[in-house]
């Protein structure tokens, strides 16, 4: 546009107060700011608004007349747009997308969603599982405004609230020769196969422990899917490392896990609230964010 709100709000002021001084006066601006404001939006439209009279101020043209009432319209829009971007920026009601890493959602968000229906009652989420890559381009395009992830890879142009980690673990069938222990070095695992959950980033994430430990571990399975990789393990087609922890210790076929502390120094995944760098939260998304801290923060597992 070749104009501004700002100045059909002071060519409307100059047609209440019926001059341009008490125009100027009323909005404690200058008058030749005003003045200004009217003589570039008569050029930009091609229109003169006012008959100007020596120490009289100001009269209305024809011309003028029709203008500034499809003018003051305009602003009356323009209010109510900033009235309803207050409510969506303000209200705690109304829906707000929460993406979450796919391997999460089942056991971080039922108490999460639990808690914020207790807590917002007329606050509804909508979710959207994926991958780092699925989330992150998600954010980035505006489909969700924050997300539940491991922080891998994860680009600069996204703000990373740390919420706790998960240290890894070892998950073995219950009646594996290790089953008894409770602790287990990865040396001791490294010639047995491996079934791996073969994400992007989780993946090297996992070998990569055995790697800075001078290890290769033996893959014997590879697979995206969480409760497969349970139930292989399960089924004695080798052991696996995994973050979060299910309280149950049963597969989907009701096979039986143990799940083994690992000895060896390995660092904990960093989980993380993430949104775009340059967005501004909306006061729904600040109440998720809150809830995040509050309960998930206390809820993960510490070393």
């Amino acid at each position: 546009m070749q104009y501004t709100l700002r100045q059909l709000a002071y060519l409307v002021a100059v047609a209440d107060h019926g001059s341009v001084t008490a125009a100027a006066n009323a909005l404690y601006t200058s008058q030749p700011g005003v003045s200004n404001a009217i003589a570039q939006l008569e050029e930009t439209f091609g229109l003169q608004f006012f008959v100007r009279h020596h120490a009289r101020g100001v009269s209305l043209t024809p011309a003028g007349q029709s203008f500034i009432a499809a003018a003051r319209n305009l602003l009356h829009h323009a209010d109510d747009l900033q009235q309803q971007a207050q409510e969506i920026s303000q209200s705690l009601r109304g829906t707000i997308t929460l993406g979450c890493f796919t391997t999460m959602a089942p056991i971080l968000l039922p108490g999460l969603l639990s808690a914020l229906r207790d807590t917002y009652p007329e606050l509804e989420v909508n979710l959207l599982e994926g991958d780092t890559q699925q989330l992150q381009t998600a954010l980035l395009g505006g489909q969700i405004e924050l997300a539940l992830l491991y922080d891998l890879g994860l680009p600069d142009t996204l703000h990373k609230l740390p919420l706790s980690g998960a240290r890894p673990y070892v998950l073995v069938a219950a009646d594996h020769p290790l089953a008894a222990r409770g602790r287990v070095s990865l040396a001791e695992l490294a010639d047995e196969p491996l079934v791996l959950l073969d994400r992007p980033h989780s993946r090297e994430y996992f070998l990569g422990l055995f790697r800075q430990l001078g290890l290769e571990p033996r893959v014997g399975h590879r697979t995206v899917n969480f409760e497969l990789v349970r139930g292989l393990v399960a089924a004695h087609f080798g052991y696996a490392l995994l973050n979060l922890q299910p309280k149950v210790d049963v597969s989907y076929d009701g096979g039986k896990l143990v799940y083994l502390e690992i000895v060896d120094d390995v660092p904990r995944l960093p989980i993380v609230l993430a949104w775009p760098q340059e967005l501004k939260l909306t006061r729904k998304a600040e109440a998720l964010r809150d809830s995040c801290l509050q309960l998930l923060g206390a809820a993960l597992p510490a070393d």
